[in-house]
């Protein structure tokens, strides 16, 4: 189940009628798969515990997001046992979940066993994220993207929501990421420029510069189309590094380290450094601390040496 798409943002508003959810139907009979891994549910248990995290059927949406999100923002993540970047997506989602202290609550859906849910939500890939908040859904994403992004994310939504957020970061910062999370990308790139200049090797704001110009690259581009060329030419360098660029900002950032490694080991000489620096750039978007990232890293020293 994916589906890479690009708009311009990688956050995309969520048009969902939830009506028809407020008297919801029995809860059907769930089916045995082989992704199993228990007897509850497809997805692994939540890292955290608790009320931060809860498991949601078609039988309890109505109380458990319905209900719940006319007091506090409620986090739905779909997701389905088997794949990959759901199973790598939910602990960092549960992980902020509980860091998050009750702010607001994350409910996790089996995307395979509740496929009415899934319907409802118009669901077409996992990982896909939805924030509900008043009874309404009031932003989504799909995909699984970096930490760093992730928490922008929450950080907006539970600003749309009136919660109060402890300011843990520079204010410099979250001006930079709100004209990112905006679309401006000019004031954005002002904004980490001058961070930079002032702390030089700030890790955010270097994050913050390459997810800038990510998104400068693929700006106006048709993810199936990219992808398609790409598959078409697979030794013409700029396609291959702008079939990265989509890949990543669409969620699927492993795929897009393998392309390019991939690509410098049949490269030589100035292409070959032109693919390596994009995919170090690539790295900076996610961070050092994503482990998606170490393993590219060997990945890109082995090809390399």
């Amino acid at each position: 189940m994916s589906d890479p798409r690009i708009t311009s943002s990688i956050f995309t508003r969520g048009a969902v009628d939830l009506s028809a959810l407020r008297t919801p139907a029995p809860a059907p009979a769930r089916p045995t798969t082989p992704a199993q891994s228990g007897p509850d549910a497809g997805l692994p248990g939540p890292a955290g515990g608790g009320v931060a995290v809860i498991d949601v059927t078609e039988a309890t949406l109505q109380s458990e997001v319905l209900e719940r999100s006319m007091e506090k923002p409620v986090v739905i993540f779909f997701g389905a046992a088997g794949y990959p970047d759901s199973d790598q997506f939910a602990p960092l989602l549960e992980q902020l979940a509980v860091e998050g202290n009750g702010a607001w609550l994350l409910a996790r859906v089996d995307a395979q066993q509740q496929p009415r849910i899934a319907q409802m939500f118009q669901i077409q890939g996992v990982p896909t994220v939805y924030a509900v908040f008043g009874g309404r859904p009031i932003d989504a994403f799909s995909g699984a993207v970096p930490e760093a992004q992730l928490r922008q994310w929450i950080s907006a939504v539970l600003k749309a929501g009136g919660v109060a957020v402890a300011e843990t970061t520079d204010p410099r910062l979250d001006e930079a990421d709100d004209a990112l999370m905006s679309g401006d990308l000019d004031a954005a790139e002002r904004a980490y420029r001058k961070i930079l200049a002032e702390t030089p090797a700030d890790a955010a704001a270097e994050a913050g510069l390459a997810q800038v110009g990510l998104a400068r690259r693929v700006d106006g581009a048709d993810p199936r189309t990219v992808l398609t060329a790409a598959e078409a030419a697979p030794d013409d360098v700029a396609a291959q590094l702008l079939a990265a660029d989509v890949e990543v900002l669409s969620g699927f950032a492993e795929q897009a380290y393998q392309r390019l490694v991939g690509l410098v080991r049949r490269t030589t000489g100035e292409d070959r450094e032109r693919v390596r620096q994009h995919l170090v750039g690539l790295f900076t978007v996610a961070g050092p601390d994503d482990p998606a990232v170490a393993s590219a890293r060997r990945a890109l020293a082995s090809a390399l040496f």
